[in-house]
């Protein structure tokens, strides 16, 4: 004979609560004391009782899955937003499921198609795309949708997202004030609404000051294609004394580029990357990076999205967040007195 699964029933009398206490807990329903809450999780582990999502879903016809679909899973700033996202679900009774479209929009339909077929109590996208042509299937299966990161050509949703043009314009200002007058802006893909917008953001400052506009080369999204690119702008083209990066991939790329070439940052050209990790303090000469606020994005995309699910029916809100620059030294005064360089390609 197999054993008899453990139930609710059983999870309840060990932690000495009502069954309707366990399932407030496990499923996040009902706000629960913390004490009695604690009890009730030591009981259902030490039973090893697992709650029945497909029971649960054919109870309320909705399953509780928060689905978040991202460009690209190699993307340390994409899987950070999922992170921030996961600290926020902590305790709420949800579940989260990932998946990436590879930037592709076809993909991106049937990664859409296939998280809707399990009914999620709600969805997060960053779409790869401005255009967004998916979105079509969200507002047919109305499920509560939040748009991360990237404002799409009918943001009729809630977006959150940072000021793009503003964190632009911060990193060309700190190097025009150190001084530096040929600048290269290493963008990845410029089709994209928020690469525009940091490039728009940058050239903008130069603009005010009637400088020339800078050089300006697409890197692609990846960090091989980056690479490779900057490799031949750099073999091609006369040495700028400034570089600055708009995402984490074009960063390693310039930076890869660079090492190739036995050039030094900042002595040769100062660097300003995009996002901030643990791995650009940790190097010998640590990167000035402009740092995006995962965790504040990752707390209001919850806010929004649980807003939706409870029920919220206020116009869409648009969110931004500035940016900081941490400002370390890879970025310098540059060599040549009239901030330009005396290198060739």
């Amino acid at each position: 004979m197999t054993e008899k699964p453990i139930s609710i029933r059983d999870v309840a009398e060990r932690a000495g609560v009502s069954p309707g206490t366990v399932s407030n807990v496990l499923n996040g329903s009902r706000p629960v004391n913390a004490a009695l809450a604690q009890r009730v999780r030591e009981a259902a582990e030490a039973l090893g009782y697992q709650a029945d999502r497909a029971a649960a879903l054919l109870r309320t016809g909705k399953a509780r899955i928060i689905a978040v679909l991202v460009p690209d899973l190699d993307n340390p700033f994409f899987t950070s937003i999922v992170s921030a996202l996961e600290s926020g679900l902590r305790d709420q009774g949800y579940e989260l499921i990932v998946a990436s479209s590879r930037g592709e929009d076809d993909t991106e339909h049937s990664r859409l198609a296939a998280m809707l077929a399990w009914r999620p109590a709600g969805l997060v996208v960053i779409p790869g795309s401005d255009e967004f042509p998916a979105r079509a299937l969200i507002d047919r299966a109305r499920v509560p949708y939040v748009v991360a990161d990237r404002i799409t050509l009918d943001p009729a949703a809630n977006t959150i997202s940072v000021d793009n043009e503003s964190a632009g314009a911060i990193g060309m200002r700190h190097l025009v004030d150190k001084g530096h007058r040929d600048i290269l802006i290493a963008a990845s893909v410029l089709k994209l609404a928020n690469i525009r917008e940091r490039c728009a953001g940058a050239v903008s400052v130069l603009e005010s000051l009637g400088l020339p506009p800078p050089a300006i080369v697409e890197t692609g999204g990846d960090f091989t294609l980056a690479s490779d690119r900057l490799a031949a702008w750099l073999d091609s083209n006369r040495q700028p004394t400034a570089i600055l990066a708009l995402t984490n991939f074009t960063t390693l790329g310039v930076l890869s580029a660079l090492a190739e070439r036995a050039i030094a940052i900042p002595r040769a050209i100062s660097l300003i990357g995009f996002d901030d990790y643990a791995w650009m303090r940790a190097r010998t000469t640590p990167l000035t990076a402009i740092q995006q606020p995962v965790q504040a994005m990752g707390e209001a995309i919850w806010a929004r999205l649980k807003a939706r699910i409870e029920g919220d029916a206020s116009p869409p809100a648009h969110i931004q967040f500035q940016c900081d620059l941490k400002v370390r030294a890879s970025t310098a005064t540059p060599s040549h007195p009239d901030g330009t360089s005396t290198g060739a390609g």
